[in-house]
């Protein structure tokens, strides 16, 4: 039988520390060549209405640990605007609803094991990302977060900064002052930290040693003029990167890794987060287009370190007043074999029921 793991299966099973440890090999793998991926690749293709896009986007990885997975995403995306953020937001078929699914492999046999719900997850191995950082990168007494975002991916961060800091407060500012208070109700409910909610984002980088970014913003939302010395920073959304401004600030850039070249074509080694193929209907310019992301060459020379470097030190940064920042890479086919594997172990532990033959999957006329 093929496990269908739901959202709220992967809730039930999957914790932060987990998701930290199962990122932590994945990567550690990726360094010794026992494990592979590939850069995100998406698909645009016009729809009837010209201020939205069809998305189809991919990513595959898997290791000798005995797991492959493609974790696969079907969207309609569109552009936003509010309180002076610009945003992208996604659905398929009627807003609310997504269509995210991995499809997890045992390697041993070729067969199809678990078909995963992906939206948990997602926010889960973002998060994790972040830990890792803020694990290798932040001075060990890191107390204070600033954070410019209250949503899901905000969320799964704190989880994941609690469990490398002995965090004790957040700074939290996002532009719907409803959605922030909210956000700092349930973050002092669930972790029992002090959360001061700011009604200007300048005020999240008072004090703060760890910054941020964590939205869903088309543009950048970080300031690099507002950062403190010593500060650890982050970055998920604001169009992919940092401002120009935070980027001269930061002293040392942990980028975890790049997905390896293919077989006997190391030209074609990107440090690319992910690659876009779009169709033009015709008499249209333009479209989302938002997704290719080149990192690591932008960086100065001398200033980027890896993962296995870090591991290697212990930490990546050499002095308190650093400022430091960390990133995956274009690494997200080996997250999502690592945590998917994870979460199917545990399911099958838990006796999760929810299943479909594997025959259905299978057939006996030969491509």
């Amino acid at each position: 039988m093929t496990l269908i793991i739901s959202n709220e299966d992967v809730a039930n099973v999957l914790t932060m520390p987990d998701t930290i440890a199962a990122l932590e090999k994945s990567y550690a793998q990726i360094v010794t060549k026992e494990a592979v991926c590939r850069p995100r690749i998406d698909i645009q293709i016009p729809t009837s209405d010209p201020e939205k896009t069809y998305q189809w986007g991919s990513m595959e990885g898997g290791s000798v640990s005995g797991y492959f997975a493609i974790r696969i995403k079907s969207d309609i995306v569109y552009e936003t605007a509010y309180n002076g953020a610009v945003t992208q937001e996604k659905y398929c078929k009627e807003p609310g609803l997504y269509c995210g699914l991995i499809l997890l492999i045992d390697t041993s046999n070729g067969v199809p094991v678990a078909i995963l719900n992906d939206g948990v997850l997602q926010h889960m191995r973002v998060g994790a990302d972040g830990g890792i950082g803020v694990k290798y990168m932040s001075r060990p007494d890191s107390h204070v977060v600033g954070i410019l975002g209250s949503g899901g991916m905000a969320r799964t961060h704190v989880d994941s900064f609690v469990a490398v800091r002995d965090i004790k407060r957040i700074q939290v500012y996002s532009p719907t002052a409803a959605n922030r208070e909210r956000f700092a109700e349930e973050i002092r409910q669930k972790h029992g930290l002090e959360v001061a909610v700011c009604d200007n984002p300048r005020d999240i980088y008072k004090g703060a040693d760890i910054v941020a970014g964590l939205t869903d913003s088309a543009i950048p939302v970080l300031n690099g003029e507002w950062i403190e010395p010593g500060t650890h920073v982050l970055n998920v959304g604001g169009g992919g990167l940092p401002d120009a401004q935070t980027q001269k600030r930061i002293d040392v850039f942990l980028r975890f890794g790049d997905a390896p070249a293919p077989v006997g074509r190391p030209e074609f080694g990107l440090t690319d987060e992910n690659l876009i193929y779009a169709a033009q209907a015709a008499g249209r310019t333009g479209g989302p287009h938002k997704g290719t992301k080149p990192r690591a060459h932008r960086r100065p020379e001398g200033t980027v370190i890896s993962f296995a470097d870090v591991v290697a030190n212990g930490t990546g940064r050499s002095s308190r007043d650093q400022i430091t920042y960390s990133e995956r890479g274009n690494l997200q086919g080996a997250q999502f074999w690592a945590v998917a594997s994870h979460v199917y172990e545990l399911a099958k532990d838990r006796r999760i029921e929810r299943s479909i033959p594997t025959e259905w999957l299978l057939q006996d006329i030969r491509d």
